[in-house]
């Protein structure tokens, strides 16, 4: 490995064989190269399905109800079923083991008012879990809290939009709103990665918005984002029990889906997760083929090049060249030129990716990128092949008597 004669001799072979050289290195780059790049377009599509889920939490369960279409148990059709703070305990007790975060929400689309600003905006009434299952990030003060709703507090956490809107100048934190009639201090500001819509939200205490509607106790909608831990079947399983059980107490048919709706993103996701498999799948298909067609480009130069130097390995053998060094000479300038290209392929994809960059977003592709550890399996894999390439073909020459290898043409 070491023997510095060996060295030169491998660069004076390379040095005297430019075109060989170039073409055997060429299929191992361009083997490297292709697979990097397609495996950071498909890092790209999983970043981009990724974070279209991440507006919400990805593990979220909705509920909602409306009217009935089917007569059921001596009731009309067209009844309107509704929720209220019952249903919400009832629903999140139906199962607390495969509970994560939860909220129910009531909404309602009010005048606000600060100074000479107003507009109507929507005004959900939740709980504190709401900014997990909204995943929204604080900008400045903080969310709701267990007191706030116990104390039905006047209390308000406001978007980045309403703040843009409303109160133009300064940290609306300890500022106040006059909301439908109502003072409302405001003690935080979100964003919401839903965008400029989501950001013209207003939160208070569920209790406090509810005692303004003349004590009603209804609820809009539920949310349940369930326990990660389960599976996407597990989790569908469950959004289907919810979903009946809630049928069952509202006196709803089993066969109607307007009296009570239930989204489910387990379903979204079982989907997702099928399509990326498969894209993933396809993806390494054809990175592995384009590894392949390298390792077999580079063990046909090989096999060329021992052939090519029959002669000279038999005139080694008669002058006392043991099969050993023979074999050790060949494959190390193999793995010399396999290392070489694959530094030029690693170089040339990683480069093409980040001159990508998210140049590609519109076609839904987002950060195409390839980890480390992938490039340096591949890359390994390919240093292997080429060791292998190089003593196939130098073994069996170096099993050739002297006198053959010398009448060879």
């Amino acid at each position: 490995m070491f023997d510095l004669d060996r060295w030169q001799e491998i660069f004076s072979s390379i040095r005297s064989n430019v075109l060989r050289t170039v073409l055997s290195g060429f299929t191992v780059a361009l083997g490297l190269f292709i697979f990097i790049v397609l495996f950071g377009i498909g890092t790209g599509l999983q970043n981009a399905f990724t974070q279209g889920f991440a507006r919400d939490a990805q593990n979220l369960i909705s509920i909602v109800t409306g009217k009935t279409t089917v007569a059921y148990k001596g009731l009309q059709s067209d009844r309107v079923v509704t929720m209220n703070n019952d249903d919400y305990d009832f629903l999140v007790n139906i199962d607390k083991k495969k509970v994560g975060s939860s909220t129910p929400r009531y909404t309602a689309n009010l005048l606000v008012k600060y100074g000479k600003e107003s507009g109507n905006y929507q005004i959900n009434g939740a709980q504190p879990e709401e900014q997990i299952i909204e995943n929204r990030k604080m900008l400045d003060g903080r969310y709701l809290t267990p007191t706030d709703l116990e104390r039905k507090q006047n209390v308000a956490v406001i978007g980045r939009m309403v703040q843009r809107d409303l109160i133009k100048n300064g940290s609306p934190v300890g500022k106040e709103l006059n909301i439908n009639g109502t003072i409302f201090k405001v003690v935080g500001v979100f964003s919401d990665d839903g965008g400029d819509w989501d950001e013209r939200h207003i939160t208070v205490p569920i209790t406090t918005l509810q005692q303004m509607k003349k004590g009603s106790d209804t609820v809009s909608i539920n949310y349940i984002a369930y326990n990660d831990k389960l599976t996407p079947d597990q989790a569908i399983k469950y959004g289907d029990e919810i979903k009946e059980k809630l049928k069952a107490r509202k006196n709803v048919a089993p066969s109607d889906e307007n009296g009570v709706r239930v989204w489910n993103n387990a379903k979204n996701m079982e989907d997702t997760f099928a399509f990326m498999a498969v894209l993933t799948g396809i993806v390494g298909f054809i990175g592995l083929g384009t590894l392949a067609a390298g390792i077999i480009g580079i063990s046909n130069i090989m096999v060329y090049i021992v052939k090519e130097r029959t002669k000279e390995i038999g005139v080694r053998k008669a002058i006392g060249a043991k099969p050993r060094s023979i074999v050790a000479l060949i494959v190390q300038e193999s793995v010399v030129i396999t290392v070489i290209s694959g530094f030029v392929g690693v170089g040339l994809g990683v480069l093409a990716l980040h001159l990508i960059g998210d140049s590609l977003e519109e076609y839904f592709i987002k950060d195409p990128s390839v980890g480390w550890g992938s490039i340096l399996m591949a890359f390994v894999a390919l240093i292997f092949s080429g060791l292998i390439a190089g003593f196939v073909p130098a073994y069996r020459a170096s099993k050739i008597k002297p006198i053959e290898a010398l009448r060879t043409e």
